[in-house]
């Protein structure tokens, strides 16, 4: 998971290798305020939408947009989960990728050897650094950022489909035929039966899943920028709106630990950079700083990681659900997240302008996300109820059962009242 906020001209990933790094125009004030102010809107979009939206999937009963709820257990194996996985991305691409140009000159030997030597290219000697067998035909460069684009490009159209049909549903005619699907996978039979998937939409949503897929193809085909953050500003909405925190205390357990994995992969390695320059999918919002001297074909882009929407947005939103649970007819807690959130971004961008180096965001926003909504709750004397605030897994069978139960014993203590 990529969070670290970057400079690619002021940054110094790019830096480390000077050989393979042409020189680039210096961006005008102008152009950088542009692309971090850029940066700044885009993250914010997906937070306040997908914390907004997050009320009403939770009170929802579709089983397709049934949330997924993460435990104080889930939290704290996160940053362990990430690290591993972040960790395994670099080895594989300094491993394998060391250097384009070796890359490119193994390709070149093994198409003239294959016949002699087989699928496995071997370097006669070009040093003796280079002299070992290279399964290039399996680890490609090319043929794992082809892979890569394919599994984006399918989760991109679905994430993509599933954020603009809300909003393209007002601009359906009255008189729009709309019929009623519904995908259904179960697994056994009788009363051992089991849901897998249980998916239900209608001809809006078909509709919607083929504008996405124009937006899709243009990805697959171009890498455009563009492409890059519309499906990066869907899966940002989309976690937000999907992922819920069960209760305050697993919220702060999560973005602490990210907290340190953040700082630790930024400052202490060249990891979380390096990973981010080669990872060729949708993880990231970019935002070119020569956009005013090159247009749309411009090439010179700040990034911002969408863990640092996803994380800090998820938080907000379950503040936001605590609000309404308040019944106060206020959404104190939900602006004073949402104010700290753009007081930590907006510090993170200027600290990584002021000292030209990637900085890791959530050291920011995880103090003013957690700090802000705790010091309004000490001054309103509802620190307890914000921690006892307590939210169940709609997808849980016990939370279910527990529902259902407390229901039924509503509805005969309201029997015995009448009878009374």
């Amino acid at each position: 998971m990529d969070t670290a906020l970057s400079d690619p001209q002021n940054g110094s990933a790019e830096a480390a290798s000077p050989a393979n790094v042409t020189a680039r125009p210096p961006s005008t004030p102008e152009g950088i305020a542009l692309a971090y102010g850029s940066l700044l809107l885009m993250a914010l979009l997906p937070i306040f939408f997908g914390a907004l939206r997050s009320v009403r999937c939770a009170r929802g009963k579709n089983a397709s947009d049934m949330p997924e709820t993460i435990t104080s257990r889930d939290a704290a194996r996160f940053p362990i989960i990430a690290s591993c996985t972040l960790l395994g991305l670099y080895l594989f691409f300094k491993v394998y990728f060391p250097n384009k140009s070796y890359t490119g000159s193994v390709l070149k030997t093994w198409k003239t050897q294959k016949s002699k030597k087989g699928k496995t290219a071997v370097i006669q000697n070009p040093t003796s650094r280079d002299s070992h067998r290279f399964p290039v035909e399996i680890f490609s460069q090319e043929y794992i950022n082809l892979l890569l684009s394919m599994y984006f490009f399918v989760l991109g159209i679905l994430a993509l489909s599933h954020t603009i049909s809300p909003f393209m549903s007002k601009f359906f005619p009255a008189n729009f035929p709309n019929r009623q699907y519904q995908l259904l996978f179960t697994q056994g039979s009788g009363e051992n039966k089991e849901e897998i998937i249980n998916y239900e939409f209608d001809t809006k949503d078909l509709v919607c899943l083929g504008l996405s897929s124009i937006v899709g193809v243009w990805y697959l085909l171009r890498k455009h920028w563009i492409a890059n953050n519309l499906f990066g500003l869907a899966f940002s909405l989309n976690g937000v709106e999907l992922l819920h925190l069960n209760n305050v205390s697993t919220g702060c357990i999560l973005l602490g630990g990210l907290f340190i994995y953040d700082v630790f992969w930024v400052f202490g390695t060249n990891v979380m950079v390096t990973v981010a320059r080669s990872f060729e999918a949708p993880i990231k919002l970019v935002f070119p700083q020569d956009l005013l001297e090159k247009g749309l074909e411009a090439d010179n882009f700040a990034m911002l990681g969408l863990g640092d929407i996803v994380i800090p947005g998820i938080f907000i939103a379950l503040l936001l659900r605590f609000d309404i649970s308040l019944k106060k007819n206020t959404h104190t807690y939900f602006y004073t997240s949402f104010a700290a959130y753009i007081f930590g971004l907006g510090l993170t961008i200027f600290i990584m302008h002021i000292f030209k180096h990637a900085q890791p965001a959530l050291l920011y926003l995880v103090p003013a996300c957690i700090g802000f909504p705790v010091l309004v709750a000490l001054a309103k004397g509802e620190v307890t109820e914000m921690f006892s605030y307590e939210e169940s897994n709609p997808k849980d069978p016990a939370a279910v059962t527990e529902s259902k139960e407390g229901t039924e014993t509503s509805a005969s203590k309201g029997l015995e009242k009448k009878e009374k």
